[in-house]
């Protein structure tokens, strides 16, 4: 009876360890068809679930017989430099999906999974045909650093608290302005769209520039509170550009001036960058500029526009 019981045992180990057996050297397969191999795993940590907010940094390669190619390395494509994706994890898009794997993962995590290449193209990115340089039945290895998971509750308090955040800065920056023109007493009128324009030094000749004119000039930018953010002045040469792909404050202000003029500029939000602010300008920020208009020339013409 013993010797039936430890048979029976055998047998069972032997079939859930061949049902966990991957082709792939140092992988494991799960029941989904994903493929895994853990490099760091918190075993006891909270994993991805859908609808959380995952960053990670991670790797695409194309697996061949005879070599293998990167597809994708987010060290050299993300948006912020810092090789770190950011998105909100979906539903899987098929069975051993990516999404799939990221359900496996926990914070600090780090594995490599290898996944149909047909599917992830066809289904998980919804591409009407495989890429020209992918193949019927090839395979995706995918390797990934998880940074950070935030589940959707808390995606939904930060949301609010950047939301309000945001309002109260909407809100600041009349009186901000306001206590700057008193303390500065400036008491120029503004134009109709907001705009603050004074002139500090008048320039040569009657010409203005024209909306779809090139110019040349020399300028600080600086918060209300002096912070300063650019200038061309620093960096010891004017800047040239077309001035209808700049900021509406600037794209109005310009042409209010001549060749050698110089000027200070009072942007509201509303003509520079708004509720979402810009690198280092913070979201409804007034803008202060100091101008110096060098020259002007006429724009290339469009085509069609002739």
């Amino acid at each position: 009876m013993n010797k039936i019981t430890m048979l029976l045992g055998s047998a069972l180990l032997v079939g859930l360890v061949s049902c966990n057996k991957s082709e792939f050297e140092g992988f494991t397969k799960a029941e989904n068809g994903l493929h895994y191999q853990f490099f760091t795993q918190d075993e006891a940590g909270v994993k991805a679930a859908v609808g959380d907010g995952i960053s990670y940094k991670v790797v695409y390669v194309l697996k061949r017989a005879t070599s293998d190619s990167v597809l994708f390395d987010s060290k050299l494509n993300s948006e912020d430099g810092s090789g770190t994706v950011r998105n909100i994890l979906p539903k899987s898009s098929f069975q051993g999906s990516l999404e799939d794997a990221f359900t496996m993962m926990a914070k600090n995590d780090s594995a490599a999974f290898i996944i149909s290449a047909d599917s992830f193209f066809l289904k998980t990115n919804k591409m009407q045909a495989l890429p020209p340089f992918a193949k019927p039945g090839d395979k995706l290895q995918i390797t990934i650093k998880m940074v950070e998971i935030k589940t959707k509750k808390e995606l939904d308090e930060n949301q609010k608290k950047q939301e309000a955040e945001i309002a109260q800065l909407a809100e600041g920056e009349k009186p901000k302005l306001d206590a700057y023109l008193a303390s500065n007493k400036i008491t120029n009128a503004p134009t109709t769209s907001g705009l603050i324009f004074i002139e500090t030094q008048k320039g040569k000749g009657k010409d203005h520039p024209k909306a779809t004119d090139v110019v040349t000039v020399h300028y600080t930018g600086t918060l209300l509170d002096g912070t300063k953010f650019d200038s061309s002045l620093d960096r010891g040469e004017p800047t040239t550009f077309p001035l209808n792909q700049v900021i509406p404050g600037w794209t109005e202000a310009i042409q209010l001036m001549t060749k050698g003029s110089k000027a200070k500029l009072i942007i509201p939000s509303a003509l520079a960058y708004g509720p979402r602010g810009g690198g280092p300008i913070p979201p409804y920020s007034t803008l202060l500029f100091e101008v110096e208009l060098i020259d002007f020339k006429a724009g290339q013409a469009q085509p069609g526009m002739q």
